[in-house]
């Protein structure tokens, strides 16, 4: 072997010389090495547990107002419903009332003519009762809307009983009320059951409800309960018959007028000294009347007159007064007065049947207007 073949071999063994990358050197850091920052694994996923059960909860709770705000809306929207019905009723059943007394108070209405009448009214009557039964009332209120039935149903009954009495009473010799009472009482009951039984349980009610502000109606059947007492039904019949009858209260007839005041002041009238009235847009003049005898009188026409240029006239009827009582008449809307020149006013009484003394029927009042 040569020295030649011997380099070669060495030469191909021989380890390649090797180099280190150059690294740049840190320095190293004050205090020791840096840990990352990390946001704590377990406080994220709480936040996010808490956020959540808030807004579930949230969502609940409005979920409730809204539930609750349907159901009290729509129980709001059910006792309206229902007292709107039940005010149509009546109100159709205050009217029959108003008739009823209407028909009593006309004289010498013959036999047939008032039997066809108060026929019409029981039916109207009957139909009311009927109409009060169909209604499906809320749960909370059945009770008070069967009282409510009941109210009515006793108006039936009630007209009912004075169209078959009536007709046996007009034939009797003198003008006697029994048999009238009896179905008379049944009317005036009828608004006590409506008030008692009904309207005032059912405002309590609703108050508690929570629905206080739907209005319960009201329904008088007898404007005035002294209209149905024994003895003006007494005069009642006289005057059906033509008042050719003697009344059972009595045979003493009259009447006086007691004051004139000028509303809305209240300023009292005097007929000897001239009194200012202030004319205000709503000026009226109040007329108190006595019923000075021992009879109940009925249908008196009360007049007015303000003696200027032009004239102004007025006249109201008053339906109806018992013996020793005070009712009054209001006239209303007048017109123009005359300011500042003295006039006068008249008011006037009529005299009803078998009235002999006039004197206290009348009085004249001056008076000036003013606007203040």
């Amino acid at each position: 072997m040569s020295d030649r073949d011997t380099d070669i071999e060495f030469d191909f063994f021989e380890e390649p010389e090797t180099r280190e990358a150059a690294r740049p050197v840190r320095p190293p850091l004050r205090g020791g090495p840096r840990r990352p920052v990390r946001t704590p694994q377990g406080f994220t996923p709480l936040l996010r547990l808490v956020g959540l059960i808030a807004f579930v909860i949230t969502i609940i709770v409005l979920l409730i107002y809204a539930v609750q705000g349907c159901e009290s809306s729509g129980k709001h929207a059910e006792y309206a419903n229902y007292m709107s019905k039940v005010a149509q009723i009546g109100s159709h059943s205050q009217s029959v009332g108003g008739q009823l007394a209407t028909v009593l108070l006309t004289p010498g209405t013959r036999t047939a003519d008032l039997e066809r009448k108060l026929a019409a009214l029981a039916r109207d009557a009957a139909q009311d009762v009927d109409a009060a039964r169909a209604i499906n009332p809320p749960g909370r209120l059945r009770d008070e809307h069967t009282h409510l039935v009941d109210a009515l149903d006793y108006r039936y009954m009630g007209i009912a009983g004075i169209a078959s009495s009536l007709p046996q009473a007009l034939k009797a010799r003198s003008a006697t009320s029994t048999v009238l009472e009896l179905p008379a009482e049944r009317l005036i009951a009828s608004d006590v059951i409506w008030d008692d039984s009904f309207k005032d349980p059912a405002k309590q009610l609703l108050q508690r409800d929570g629905v206080g502000d739907v209005r319960v109606p009201e329904s008088h059947f007898v404007q005035n309960p002294d209209f149905y007492t024994a003895s003006s039904l007494s005069s009642i019949l006289g005057r059906l018959k033509g008042g050719n009858v003697t009344v059972k209260a009595g045979g003493l007839h009259g009447t006086t007028l007691v004051s004139v005041k000028a509303m809305p002041q209240g300023t009292q009238l005097s007929s000897t000294t001239q009194t200012p009235v202030v004319a205000t847009s709503n000026l009226a003049f109040v007329a108190t009347i006595l019923d000075a005898g021992n009879s109940a009188e009925l249908n008196i026409p009360v007049t007015l007159t303000i003696r200027q240029t032009p004239l102004i006239k007025k006249t109201v009827v008053l339906p109806f007064i018992n013996p020793g009582e005070r009712r009054t008449v209001t006239f209303g809307n007048l017109g123009a007065p005359q300011f500042t020149t003295p006039v006068k006013i008249v008011v006037s009484v009529k005299g009803v049947p078998g009235e002999t003394n006039l004197s206290d029927n009348s009085a004249t009042y001056p008076v000036i207007f003013t606007l203040k």
